[in-house]
């Protein structure tokens, strides 16, 4: 399974990504820890990205695009992955396509975590606060001004990344600002929708002609059958009338 989370900072989108990389097994890529692991490693590449992180600014396309495409070819990414903080702009989403589809891979989905952006700077400083009471040290976007600074960067850049996916066909919202619980259960519920396809429609199927009705013929009459004795009766009156025809014949023969 190949996924995208969406959303501006403090959406939760680690919250969730972590969840689902136990409930799939798959590994979950986010640039931020990436770029910040190199930056704490003082490789090359971190060096590049430790000033442009300190500002809040975005790191340049081909800085991530290489970290990323280099990353997901390792073993531990061939069950699949969650890309959290990557594409940030569409010209980053064109190229993961591009990447993808040379490896001959494609994104399962991309998940939008909907937040009020109102209720942010809250939440952050909550995690600041949390974050310190545990004696840890603060990330460079914890501080209120660059949270302000990445947030207007999301808002100009990333958020065009929602139409983006939406005409793929990809794109599945989800109320960021409910309880973690209800979030997650929303995120499975929009995978599962998406993995289902539907199914073909099918025709109704044409009834039957109803069997035309036979029109009985008339049945053929019958002459009338006569009795022997209807039939006796009527020789005699043949001969009677054949007799008196004779002696009229007669008559008129002797007057002639």
């Amino acid at each position: 399974m190949r996924l995208i989370l969406l959303g501006p900072p403090g959406a939760g989108k680690g919250t969730q990504a972590q969840r689902l990389v136990k409930k799939h097994g798959i590994v979950q890529l986010s640039t931020g820890d990436m770029l910040r692991a190199a930056v704490a490693a003082r490789t090359a590449v971190g060096e590049r990205a430790k000033d442009i992180m300190a500002r809040g600014d975005l790191c340049p396309d081909d800085l991530v695009v290489a970290i990323v495409a280099d990353r997901i070819t390792q073993p531990d990414a061939k069950r699949g992955f969650i890309l959290d903080g990557f594409p940030r702009t569409v010209p980053q989403a064109v190229a993961l396509d591009r990447m993808l589809t040379a490896k001959g891979l494609k994104l399962d989905g991309v998940i939008e975590l909907k937040v009020d952006g109102s209720i942010l700077q809250d939440r952050i400083a909550k995690r600041a606060a949390e974050t310190t009471a545990r004696g840890e040290a603060l990330r460079p976007d914890d501080n209120p001004d660059v949270l302000r600074t990445r947030i207007q960067a999301y808002r100009e850049q990333t958020a065009p990344l929602v139409d983006y996916y939406r005409w793929q066909g990809t794109l599945k919202s989800v109320d960021g600002m409910a309880a973690i619980p209800e979030v997650a259960r929303a995120i499975d519920q929009a995978l599962a929708g998406g993995a289902k396809k539907k199914a073909p429609r099918k025709q109704a199927a044409a009834k039957p002609a109803a069997p035309k009705r036979k029109v009985a013929k008339p049945a053929a009459r019958k002459p009338p059958v006569r009795s022997p004795r209807a039939s006796a009766a009527r020789k005699p009156a043949r001969k009677a009338v054949t007799g008196s025809k004779s002696a009229l014949h007669k008559r008129k023969s002797s007057r002639g």
